[in-house]
């Protein structure tokens, strides 16, 4: 179980081919903010039919599309 499954849970069961998520919204759905760790974990995403597409520092919100 990792830390970033209640995200890619949010991913899969609303089932749009795409987000744009800010790192505000991010937090509310997970509870704390991501951090650089989330490099790392955002592999996972693939399992639940999402790739992690852009990852803007300056909007600070991220982009995920199904895969």
């Amino acid at each position: 179980m990792s830390k970033y499954d209640p995200l890619w849970n949010y991913l899969k069961k609303n089932s749009k081919d795409n987000y744009k998520l800010s790192y505000e919204e991010i937090k509310n759905i997970l509870g704390f903010d991501i951090d650089h760790s989330f490099l790392t974990y955002k592999k996972e995403a693939k399992e639940y039919g999402y790739e992690v597409y852009k990852i803007s520092m300056k909007e600070k919100t991220i982009i995920f599309n199904r895969i």
